[in-house]
């Protein structure tokens, strides 16, 4: 008899890995507290090492159909001078762009109907050597044979399993928009960062003549001034950026942007215990630098349910399931003015075969087999 999966959160490393796992033939339900589908509304990179890891499953193509492609990333400074440019190896030819919403819609639609339990709210969880069992806090009770925790940073089943795990303040906090480009004239489709004295500002074209932009900006966690932050605040903040930065800032509605502090998480040890295992932000929360954080948890979605196909042993399996996070983003923080002049200068002057050489590492992405 095949194993029955449950899995907690229906973001993108929950609907990835059941997908996946269904795409095997494995029994698998989806369980999420929200009502009904529901998602933050902000762009997203879809990096080649995640297109890869979804290429079984059908769903690459469909991404490519309905997102927006580059070829890489311009870094510039606030002025507007290139810096310098990330740019995907041939071999990967495009990144792609998509609303999150559409791209949460797409992992819905490909899996089969009723897989996902919707006003699922999780309440805590029992395992022994015979199974596991998870109860909600509407006092229903599922039972499986493994628990795939894809809840997020936040995650209630790693608060109750690992209650020593913390949090790491990045350093810096982020505001998000995404908004129409019409009437705003000469935007260009690249995606750029603009790495300056006030903080990171990146744009990312997205499909039907919208752009997702956010920025970053050192602070102390919780800052009453920045928790405030207005649209007009912000544009005030980045107003001697180059354009189109202030334009954007200018016509973006309040209820356009989305505010948060930057949190990443300790690394855990491993990520299982016993019968669960965690994917995505709640096993390796990233800060997010390089737009590698949902693609993450895509890979961790595809090499999870590989491992779950191949391995009978449970356990075998968990072991073997392993990712390894990475951060970058300090180095794009700077605001002393003296040291970003000498960061800019250093992007300038590093060969493009250094940075095609990191790029390759970054967008591999191997299956288990």
């Amino acid at each position: 008899m095949g194993k029955k999966i449950i899995v907690v959160g229906s973001g993108i490393a929950g609907l990835s890995v059941a997908v996946a796992l269904q795409k095997m033939d494995m029994d698998v339900s989806v369980y999420e507290r929200a009502s009904k589908p529901t998602v933050a509304g902000a762009g997203i990179i879809i990096a080649p090492n995640a297109l890869k890891a979804l290429e079984p499953f059908g769903i690459a193509q469909t991404i490519k159909e309905r997102g927006k492609p580059s070829d890489g990333f311009h870094i510039l400074s606030e002025q507007g001078k290139m810096l310098n440019k990330l740019t995907i190896p041939s071999s990967y030819q495009y990144m792609y762009s998509i609303h999150r919403k559409d791209l949460h819609n797409i992992l819905l639609s490909a899996l089969r109907p009723n897989t996902v339990n919707w006003g699922k709210n999780f309440s805590h969880v029992i395992q022994d050597s015979q199974g596991v069992q998870v109860t909600f806090e509407d006092n229903s009770i599922v039972t499986g044979d493994i628990l795939i925790a894809a809840d997020g940073i936040h995650s209630p089943i790693r608060k109750q399993l690992f209650p020593n795990s913390s949090y790491r303040y990045a350093g810096y906090t982020c505001w998000r928009g995404v908004m129409a480009t019409k009437g705003i004239p000469n935007i260009k489709e690249s995606f750029f960062e603009t790495w300056g004295s006030q903080g990171r500002f990146g744009i990312v074209p997205l499909p039907n003549d919208q752009v997702y932009w956010y920025a970053l900006v050192n602070a102390k966690p919780n800052d009453a001034n920045y928790i405030k932050f207005t649209t007009t605040d912000l544009f005030n903040h980045f107003k001697e950026y180059h354009f189109p930065i202030p334009t954007l800032l200018n016509n973006t509605d309040e209820h356009q942007m989305i505010h948060r502090d930057v949190f990443d998480i300790v690394p855990m040890d491993k990520f299982y215990h016993h019968r669960t295992v965690f994917i995505g932000d709640a096993a390796h929360a990233v800060t997010p630098n390089m737009g590698q954080g949902a693609c993450q948890a895509i890979e961790d979605a595809r090499i999870l349910a590989e491992y779950l196909n191949k391995y009978e042993n449970i356990t075998q399996a968990f072991a073997n399931y392993s990712k390894q996070s990475w951060n970058i983003g300090k180095m794009a923080q700077m605001n002393n003015r003296f040291l970003i002049s000498l960061r800019n200068k250093l992007l300038t002057l590093t060969p493009q075969v250094m940075i095609q050489k990191q790029a390759q590492h970054v967008y591999n992405f191997e299956t288990t087999k």
